[in-house]
């Protein structure tokens, strides 16, 4: 697993998050889409994979 591509993940995703208005808090607005980009990362290798890519 690639640390660094899960952290640009995190941070891209975060950020995108954080203009989001559904969430109340900013905080929470950034940690859920952090938390959908360090998914991403992680399963983007072996979808990756899979798709022989």
């Amino acid at each position: 697993m690639d640390v660094t591509a899960m952290a640009f993940y995190a941070l891209v995703c975060g950020g995108l998050g954080a203009m989001s208005p559904r969430l109340p808090s900013l905080w929470q607005r950034f940690t859920v889409a952090a938390l959908v980009g360090i998914i991403a990362a992680a399963l983007l290798p072996m979808l990756r994979g899979a798709l022989g890519v």
